[in-house]
């Protein structure tokens, strides 16, 4: 799974999905144990479990770099590989 970005202990992924795009556009968000799925629009967390302080941040990233997520998810789907996108500061 491709690493996109990472920022304060937070990793955040994307893969391509078998067989075509058949759910929302979304990203992996990683902490510690911790593993939630984010929805890029909107951006909000769709599944798993997340400290609420790293949700914000990473729910504050994905608004600044949406437009880039959904190009990196696009990418993905067509069998590119992602951008790189700038980590939260």
């Amino acid at each position: 799974m491709p690493e996109l970005s990472r920022f304060y202990g937070i990793i955040i992924r994307m893969f391509t999905e078998i067989g075509g795009s058949r759910h929302q556009a979304h990203f992996h968000a990683y902490c510690q144990s911790d593993v939630a799925i984010f929805g890029i629009d909107p951006v909000e967390r769709l599944a798993g479990s997340f400290p609420r302080r790293q949700q914000r941040l990473v729910e504050a990233w994905g608004e600044l770099h949406q437009a880039e997520l959904r190009a990196d998810w696009q990418r993905l789907q067509a069998g590119q590989l992602p951008a790189p996108i700038e980590p939260l500061r």
